[in-house]
């Protein structure tokens, strides 16, 4: 073996060695479900497709609480709250699980991911400040709580089940013309696994909840040289008026990058990401007019569960994908779907919801 092919030999073993140290405990039903506020405000069909698919898909038993509230982790990443409200928040949560009899805690987002996994890291090691959290919740609501016994991300439950997914599903990650597997970008939030890679399936280097999804679905990954570069959100980056440029110049330098390999999608477990990825093509289309898909039209940005559900047979318009800004529609035409245009803008009832303005580069419809 020459040292080229030992090396690559290396590389492998090395990978695999990683890989299979950040494995996590995923509860196999039962779930608490922890709602996530910019999904619902963004992509407010997408949750109800999730507890759709746990429900009537894999028969899974999962709780939609209306008691909750935002887990408040924009405000506390944006320094505007301290650590201990939020701290408190949390608590409140899995009090209102204990008090709806789960014990299996399931999160939408991936910032309120990262801090769940925060503040239960922070009260492992510092058991002093979990003392004081149930002190102070007692004292805002009489409430106490238990700690969850399985806390994961609402990615990581499709990653367990994508099997049973893929053994349901009405079609694959495929060209339905050609025969061949769709190139497929995954991008992960970079609170998922960069802050505490244990938590996450494959870790931070190589993390495999979606790339999973890609390769038991029929798709085939892109690999690319910024695949692990964030998305650009960067709450403080957004938030000032200011400082977007920064977000949309990281979003740009990805897409960059993966010009030359040309994806047919892009498949995201963060709503922060999902949006930006989404929504920047048409900006930075406006602005360079450049666009990143074929014959004008964008990369299509999709969530895990979305895939899922068109992979299922459900109606695009009823998983509200007409509210993404790079058209769908040529990845429909791509897996062979079959879509009633002119359902696209009509709401439950059938009423017109209206129609954005069409952008003068980025090909929308």
């Amino acid at each position: 073996m020459n040292n080229k092919k030992l090396k690559a030999f290396h590389v492998i073993i090395r990978k695999n060695e990683i890989w299979a140290s950040y494995q996590k405990e995923i509860a196999e039903d039962k779930y608490y479900f922890a709602r996530s506020c910019i999904r619902q405000n963004i992509f407010p069909a997408a949750e109800n497709l999730y507890i759709n698919i746990l429900k009537d898909v894999l028969g899974k038993d999962i709780f939609d609480d209306i008691k909750q509230t935002t887990c408040t982790g924009i405000a506390y990443h944006s320094g505007l709250i301290p650590m201990e409200t939020i701290m408190t928040v949390v608590a409140r949560q899995f009090a209102l699980m204990n008090e709806a009899g789960y014990e299996n805690f399931v999160v939408s987002c991936v910032t309120s991911f990262g801090i769940y996994v925060e503040m239960l890291e922070t009260w492992k090691h510092f058991p002093e400040t979990e003392q004081k959290t149930r002190e102070a919740l007692k004292r805002a609501t009489g409430m106490t709580f238990s700690i969850p016994k399985n806390l994961v991300h609402a990615s990581d439950v499709i990653y367990k089940f994508r099997g049973e997914i893929a053994a349901k599903a009405k079609y694959r990650l495929v060209n339905a013309n050609t025969g061949e597997p769709l190139k497929i970008v995954d991008h992960i939030g970079c609170h998922y696994a960069k802050i505490f890679p244990s938590h996450g399936i494959g870790g931070a280097e190589y993390p495999y909840v979606l790339a999973g999804l890609i390769d038991e679905w029929g798709g085939r990954q892109v690999d690319y040289p910024e695949r692990r570069h964030c998305c650009g959100f960067g709450f403080r980056q957004y938030l000032l008026k200011s400082n977007r440029s920064y977000s949309v110049t990281n979003s740009k330098k990805k897409f960059d990058s993966m010009l030359p390999f040309k994806p047919d999608l892009i498949i995201a477990n963060c709503p922060g990401c999902t949006f930006f990825l989404d929504r920047w093509q048409y900006v930075i289309a406006e602005l360079d007019g450049k666009t990143y898909g074929e014959n004008g039209y964008g990369i299509p940005v999709l969530t895990y569960e979305e895939i899922a559900g068109l992979l299922l047979g459900y109606n695009p318009w009823d998983i509200g994908l007409q509210t993404h800004q790079v058209a769908v529609e040529p990845l429909l035409d791509k897996i062979g779907i079959k879509y009633d245009p002119e359902q696209k803008y009509k709401g439950m009832g059938g009423e017109d919801i209206g129609r954005p303005e069409l952008p003068q580069i980025l090909k929308c419809i």
